[in-house]
């Protein structure tokens, strides 16, 4: 295993390209993640010079695209300037006149179940928010440290890279833009500039030999009412000829636990509103399949008194608007982390279209049951979110991608609570469940149909190494 650490170091050459009049830092951060947020405010706060490079026009990633409902269960361990970010939510929220159509308290007898109070009055934090908000807070701080951002830049994918040796010397964006850097950090999602530096790394799952695990690699769900057995999954009911249903495996691995390359299901966190004052109808997408929701509509045949929130989850956030999950697309994810600009571009919109059609379908098709569709049409797009993007989170949830295979690699045994092996080298902790979306939809050995993937086990908080 290659012994390259996730922060790159450089030995900086200001000869090298110096006809092109590189940019020079003491830290680049290369993606606008919350964890390169984090990192750029902390590098800049030492005294550093710091650029932050985001490849759209937004910091924050999913946090400030949708993405919420912070999953808190231990708020107690939650420290540093995460703890400050969430204290300025906290504070924020504070002040009545930003409450446009309810009020505090009425917000929060809403949110208790899926946010765990969604506050800490002793901590002064808080950690459910509006996307817009966070961004500002976020932009704030980077402001305060003095870090300079570039916005919509991207690594050159090909040859975008200067090294020499093991030793980054510079890396050259899209639009010709050369940066010499101390250290280079990649906090991207997909990892375009730990693979292209030549750093060691996976994409999809491990054997579960591999590292010893149970878990890990491919692993269809058994579990009493998660299963699709009761389903037909082809295309007309009872016609194998018809051919299946969209996105749905028919080669399945004989043997649970085995490695592939495929990874949970992606979607987008998207953010609705009930408020009719701020609220744009969701039309249907131009690219709409109907086809892609025919197992969801069976399924809903199966159990017609289903609530629309046993579908997606609704999670109430500030001002009557949503973090809404579980849009996910199962099979449409796999190639995104390997993929150029241009397949990403068409893998985000594919993703896009599902979700806008997901929840068209469930209100406007007439096969499904009329509770659903009502309550459903109380719901749209929020017109003061995501104004550049057509009030459509800017980010797709990349829930994995590529994984860097570092000094130390985190295993099954360091996060459960049984048999616990403590990563060493902590450099942050790790306290919420072991939690996989499905991955895919297969037809098992017996012909039957079932989702393939999830995992969500309960832990304690655990270190997370360095060296990872």
């Amino acid at each position: 295993m290659k012994k390259i650490i996730f922060i790159l170091l450089l030995l900086t050459s200001f000869a090298t390209y110096a006809s092109n009049n590189p940019s020079t830092y003491d830290i680049c951060v290369y993606g606008e993640s919350a964890s390169g947020v984090i990192t750029a405010i902390q590098s800049g706060r030492l005294g550093k010079k710091v650029v932050l490079i985001s490849k759209n026009n937004h910091v924050g990633g999913l946090v400030t695209s949708g993405l919420t409902a912070t999953d808190m269960n231990r708020n107690d361990v939650v420290g540093g300037l995460t703890r400050e970010y969430y204290q300025r939510l906290y504070t924020y929220y504070l002040q009545p006149q930003v409450w446009v159509n309810q009020n505090r308290d009425e917000f929060f007898v809403k949110s208790l179940k899926r946010t765990y109070k969604g506050k800490n009055e002793d901590r002064k934090m808080q950690w459910v928010y509006e996307s817009k908000v966070a961004e500002k807070i976020m932009i704030d701080m980077l402001k305060e440290a003095n870090v300079e951002v570039w916005f919509n830049e991207r690594l050159k994918l090909k040859g975008g890279v200067k090294k020499n040796g093991k030793q980054i010397e510079g890396i050259e964006m899209e639009s010709g833009k050369l940066i010499q850097a101390k250290v280079f950090v990649d906090a991207t999602y997909e990892g375009d500039l730990m693979a292209k530096s030549g750093v060691s790394y996976t994409v999809g799952r491990e054997a579960n030999d591999q590292y010893g695990e149970t878990l890990n690699g491919y692993r269809i769900n058994y579990e009493k009412g998660t299963d699709l057995t009761q389903i037909d999954p082809y295309i007309i009911e009872g016609d194998k000829k018809s051919g299946l249903l969209p996105y749905i495996d028919k080669k399945a691995p004989s043997k649970q636990g085995a490695k592939d390359k495929k990874v949970q299901a992606y979607t987008y966190r998207m953010t609705l509103t009930d408020d009719p004052a701020n609220r744009i109808k969701i039309e249907k997408p131009a690219n709409y399949n109907v086809l892609w929701y025919e197992v969801l509509l069976r399924q809903i045949k199966l159990n017609p008194s289903i609530e629309l929130q046993k579908i997606i989850t609704l999670t109430p956030m500030p001002n009557r608007k949503t973090d809404t999950n579980h849009l996910d697309f199962f099979g449409a994810s796999y190639d995104y982390a390997e993929a150029n600009y241009e397949q990403r571009k068409q893998i985000e919109q594919l993703h896009k279209d599902y979700a806008l059609g997901m929840l068209w379908f469930l209100e406007n098709d007439p096969r499904v049951p009329e509770h659903i569709r009502k309550e459903l049409s109380d719901w749209g797009l929020p017109k003061d979110e995501f104004l550049d993007t057509e009030n459509f989170p800017n980010h797709i949830y990349v829930r994995e991608a590529r994984r860097m295979q570092g000094e130390y690699v985190m295993i099954e045994k360091n996060v459960t609570k049984e048999d616990r092996k403590a990563a060493e080298n902590g450099i942050g902790l790790g306290s919420y469940a072991l939690d996989c979306h499905y991955v895919s939809k297969v037809i098992d050995g017996e012909g039957k149909l079932r989702y393939e993937g999830t995992i969500f086990k309960p832990t304690t908080p655990y270190p997370i190494s360095y060296y990872a």
